[in-house]
């Protein structure tokens, strides 16, 4: 049975602001942090995060920084070391390593953040992410998410509609009350409920690892792995190639790699219950053995 009442809401402090989170499950099992992708919020990992808590684990669901219900960036810089260092005070919040599934920009920030501290967690996710990615399908995702940035929408329909171009492989839902999350209205408009400083050019920002997507960091991160790893990838993605998933791979040689057949970039939206099967066998075989071990 998942957890059906709302969620315990936590704040965490990081640097400069607070970063928003949902708590599923018994603060006494472990925890497993589940971190979304760039433009999205907590919400996207909400059925997973409440099955998690119905499996015995301590599931979090964070709003990254400049996304969601969380901080904004004071000076609207969104640096990947900046997510990485939030990583890092989440779980330290949390008392004790964590397992960390992250999407796309989830995942880049948990590696960024394992290759400054090894031992940050018992356990890496990656979910249709890797140091190495294909240029025309993130350029793909910027453009969408730019594209109504600066005006907003009109209505909850017409953001449907848009979204649903983008989707084109989804059904386009009845009921869009689900978008909300992921909106908010200001003025009788509803913009996206991120940061528009997030996606600032890289040439607006002199901090050194500007980029959200720099491959030699996140390849040298990947290169002191040494805990269970998995990297899921959608099967019909434009972001991760097979080419750039085998890179990963023969990076981190005890890394295991599963496909969601049916699946894009987003691959949990597309198809959760693969997906979920795919992340349960990981955590049952790989990751509760090893804390027997460690608890025992």
């Amino acid at each position: 049975m998942t957890q059906t009442s709302p969620p315990p809401q936590l704040s965490i402090p990081v640097a400069g602001l607070t970063l928003c989170a949902d708590a599923y499950g018994d603060p006494a099992a472990h925890p497993v942090v589940l971190l979304h992708g760039g433009g999205q919020t907590r919400h996207s990992w909400t059925k997973t995060a409440a099955d998690l808590g119905a499996q015995n684990w301590y599931a979090l669901t964070v709003d990254l920084r400049g996304h969601g219900d969380s901080g904004w960036s004071p000076d609207g810089a969104y640096p990947l070391d900046r997510f990485a260092d939030d990583v890092v005070r989440i779980t330290e919040f949390l008392g004790r390593p964590p397992i960390l599934v992250g999407a796309s920009l989830g995942g880049i920030s948990s590696l960024a953040a394992l290759g400054l501290r090894p031992d940050l967690a018992l356990g890496l996710v990656l979910v249709d992410v890797s140091p190495f990615l294909q240029p025309a399908g993130t350029s793909k995702i910027r453009d969408f998410m730019l594209g109504r940035a600066k005006e907003g929408f009109a209505s909850l329909e017409e953001a449907g509609d848009y979204v649903a171009a983008y989707l084109s492989h989804r059904p386009r839902p009845k009921n869009l009350d689900g978008l909300k999350r992921n909106l908010r209205e200001r003025n009788g408009r509803w913009y996206w409920h991120w940061d528009p400083e997030f996606l600032a050019s890289p040439e607006d920002q002199a901090v050194q690892r500007n980029t959200l997507t720099d491959p030699a960091w996140l390849g040298a991160a990947a290169g002191t792995l040494r805990i269970p790893t998995l990297l899921v990838r959608g099967g019909k993605s434009d972001v991760l190639s097979i080419e750039d998933s085998i890179r990963f791979l023969n990076l981190v040689p005890h890394a295991e790699f599963a496909t969601v057949a049916d699946a894009h970039h987003m691959v949990a939206g597309d198809d959760n219950a693969v997906f979920e099967q795919v992340l349960w066998d990981f955590l049952d075989r790989r990751v509760r053995s090893r804390l027997a071990l460690l608890e025992g």
